[in-house]
């Protein structure tokens, strides 16, 4: 842990920020050994958050000079609440400066912002052999939703599906 860098200070990634962030998510990527799934460019990420519909937000934690870690977060809706929420997508800390109240100013700017803009919600999830992660999130009273189980497609599964419920629309109906 480093100490003595001053107070830790959250601030808007902006348009700037895009090569650190790909960094950021390279670290992240390398933490939970991931790093053949990141296939960002700095081109794609530079749209997709800072273009005409931005998909994510992020914010970076700084300690003096240094960034020393980033949450990534995006809006979601709860058709039960009626209101909307926010998904966690990332939540990282460089381990250097884990311990030092950054993750935890990270997810406290989070839960403001979901807070401010009227959501009931605030949901990520963990990878389960994170016991760090875990143990952290349990600390602040965060519920595991063991009874819901996390879907994806992706890839050529995506597509697959994606081609047979664009086929149906098409077809009409009588």
């Amino acid at each position: 842990m480093t100490t003595g860098v001053g107070p830790t200070i959250i601030r808007a990634a902006g348009p700037q920020d895009v090569a650190l962030l790909l960094e950021l998510f390279r670290e992240l990527a390398e933490y939970e050994h991931l790093e053949d799934e990141l296939r960002a460019t700095e081109e794609q990420l530079s749209e997709t958050m800072f273009g005409e519909r931005p998909a994510a937000e992020a914010l970076i934690a700084e300690r003096g000079s240094e960034v020393v870690g980033y949450a990534l977060f995006f809006p979601t809706f709860s058709s039960f609440e009626a209101s909307p929420g926010v998904w966690l997508e990332d939540l990282f800390v460089r381990p250097s400066h884990r311990g030092a109240g950054v993750g935890r100013a990270l997810l406290a700017a989070v839960a403001a912002i979901t807070r401010e803009r009227g959501g009931k919600r605030l949901e990520w999830t963990a990878l389960d052999w994170n016991e760090p992660a875990l143990g952290f999130y349990r600390r602040f009273g965060a519920s595991t939703m063991s009874d819901w189980i996390t879907h994806r497609l992706a890839g050529q599964e995506l597509e697959r599906v994606a081609d047979g419920v664009a086929a149906r629309p098409a077809q009409g109906r009588r």
